[in-house]
């Protein structure tokens, strides 16, 4: 089930994982920044992970039949690497 934009908070998205357009894990949602998503890209267990900005409307975020919240995107894991890397 799609998220509304009223759903679109901090509170929300935060450390919601994100699926590539072949279903593979590519990031987790760090925080929101003026009106962009900072994801974690890469790394282990947080550690590593390389912050990048996206605009959150190229992020589709969806909640779960277990009301997991979700995102799903066109992006790769290799495109968001190189991206440059994010700071607030």
């Amino acid at each position: 089930m799609r998220l509304t934009n009223a759903e679109l908070t901090p509170e929300i998205l935060e450390g919601a994982t994100i699926y590539g357009p072949k279903d593979e894990k590519i990031g987790s949602v760090d925080h929101l920044h003026s009106g962009q998503v900072v994801v974690d890209v890469g790394g282990f267990l947080g550690i590593g992970a390389k912050p990048v900005a996206v605009p959150a409307s190229q992020l589709d975020f969806m909640r779960d039949e277990d009301g997991d919240v979700h995102a799903v995107t066109t992006w790769t894991k290799d495109q968001l690497k190189g991206m440059p890397t994010h700071r607030d």
